[in-house]
């Protein structure tokens, strides 16, 4: 397979250019200058769960703002794309790949933080219990299954083998391969992959199944942080700031309902949600459910959850010119939870 630093060069640089041919055509919910602000929010789901917006539509927290489901997504880059390219109004991914996207020159801001890792909820680099691989040099010529390349969990291995002391070199050796997150244990334990990211409610349904361990998790590496964020273009910002502020002010309520809430309730509610809304799933991966990882309150983006990333992708020599500014990426201005306030 090609390396995936090219694809995921290619990938957004064809992005990019579909940026340029669809940065004037608007959106379809998309309000014209002066008018009616956009009502209906197209955004993209995830099998068997439920994002926080989805929580924050059913706990009446978005107003009359109305959200369509028009599919699902495994991977955030193609989640973000779809939005810088106007086939969805938002999007959510990994901070790192929103830095790629938008040092193309895609015209799309983050507006409020929606998954992190914490002591409860992580991404951890799982195998069977029986691999010999114990530590970084140790993955030197082995696979490892991750829902994308170019996002969180390609960004977190690599800073643990380079911290690790691997090589450049070494690391291209490291074999990655981008699977279903619903299809990754399975191909951990049919030793397809020797080993396995796995985060969230897969995570821990995996766990409990026994027979794997982790090698490492990203708060162990990095520590408590938020690590994506909710996106939309910017001309559809300047044409519904009230509609984003609708959005970014239910979504930072929503991750306060469920830091406040008993598990069972926010458990209960998730399953509720996805009874209701008839997609043919199975619900029993939200019993796992622990927390949303968000580090700061209501969703507020800190600095450094953008600069990390920045630093480390111009140490890998992804990024071509001058460094972006965290500041250029994202905003906190529609989150009435910055500096201490509240909804």
């Amino acid at each position: 397979m090609s390396p995936p630093r090219r694809a995921i060069s290619r990938t957004v640089a064809a992005v990019a250019a579909l940026v340029v041919l669809t940065a004037t055509a608007g959106c379809g919910g998309d309000a014209a200058a002066g008018g009616a602000q956009a009502a209906e929010l197209r955004y993209q789901g995830s099998v068997g769960q439920v994002t926080l917006p989805e929580l924050a539509a059913d706990l009446g927290y978005l107003g009359d703002v109305k959200l369509k489901w028009i599919g699902n997504v495994t991977g955030g880059p193609q989640d973000i794309q779809a939005t810088a390219t106007g086939q969805s109004d938002v999007g959510g991914a990994f901070n790192g790949a929103i830095v790629k996207l938008a040092a193309a020159n895609a015209p799309i801001t983050a507006v409020v933080s929606y998954y992190g890792s914490d002591a409860q909820t992580f991404q951890g680099y799982y195998v069977l219990d029986d691999s010999p691989i114990r530590g970084p040099r140790d993955l030197i010529g082995k696979k490892v299954g991750m829902n994308t390349l170019g996002a969180h969990a390609e960004a977190v291995l690599k800073t643990w083998l380079a911290r690790g002391g691997l090589t450049p070199a070494e690391v291209k050796q490291v074999e990655l391969l981008a699977l279903p997150p619903v299809n990754t244990e399975q191909s951990l334990r049919q030793r397809q992959i020797d080993v396995a990211v796995l985060g969230g409610v897969i995570r821990d349904k995996a766990v409990a199944s026994g027979g794997i361990h982790t090698i490492f998790t990203d708060y162990e590496l990095l520590g408590a942080f938020s690590g994506g964020t909710y996106v939309f273009r910017d001309d559809f910002i300047k044409r519904n700031p009230e509609t984003v502020k609708a959005f970014v002010t239910g979504v930072g309520k929503a991750i306060e309902w469920v830091r406040t809430q008993p598990r069972e309730t926010v458990v209960a509610r998730m399953r509720d949600i996805i009874g209701k809304r008839g997609r043919n799933e199975d619900p029993s991966l939200v019993a796992y459910w622990k927390s949303s990882g968000v580090a700061g309150r209501g969703g507020v983006i800190a600095e450094q959850e953008f600069g990390t990333w920045i630093d480390w992708l111009a140490a890998e020599g992804e990024l071509k010119g001058d460094r972006p500014k965290p500041g250029d990426i994202y905003t906190n201005r529609f989150n009435p939870f910055v500096d201490g306030g509240s909804a």
